[in-house]
């Protein structure tokens, strides 16, 4: 596996943080009243992971649309749908509850990974993408598992 680039690994390290801060939300090892925060990043982690999720989720295929043009030919075709299908299945099932919302934003994810397990197949990805991805979607799922059952 070749190294991941700095930024790339900075950068996506530190998105996992609202996720983890909002499974330590509902796990209830803190609060978040004991800190100087804004209002959003107290109380209901659930919330939190939502709207944060929700963020991510759409922006993750924007990443794969960008990887798409890489592509030619009906390859094309295939790779710029699969890259805007987790941002179609989160406007469409957006869920209608914290619980059924976090349920349908793990289906995203792990969709998300299985487009990205393609789009590696297919070589439109850094070397070292694919095996990273894997490592953040398994701490995503694992938070977002928090959020649906603690």
């Amino acid at each position: 596996m070749k190294r991941i680039p700095a930024p790339a690994l900075l950068l996506a390290v530190a998105g996992l943080i609202p996720f983890i801060w909002a499974a330590l939300l509902n796990l209830g090892v803190t609060s978040g009243a004991d800190f100087n925060l804004p209002a959003v990043l107290r109380g209901d982690g659930r919330l939190l992971m939502v709207r944060y999720g929700g963020i991510i989720l759409p922006f993750m295929a924007g990443v794969l649309w960008g990887f798409a043009t890489r592509a030619t030919g009906t390859l094309a075709f295939a790779a710029y749908a699969a890259s805007v299908a987790p941002a179609l299945w989160w406007f469409f099932m957006p869920g209608t509850s914290a619980e059924t919302a976090l349920i349908n934003m793990a289906i995203g994810f792990a969709a998300l990974l299985l487009i990205e397990v393609a789009f590696d197949r297919w070589k439109l990805t850094p070397p070292w993408w694919l095996a990273f991805r894997i490592q953040l979607t398994v701490v995503v799922l694992a938070c977002i598992a928090i959020g649906i059952w603690a």
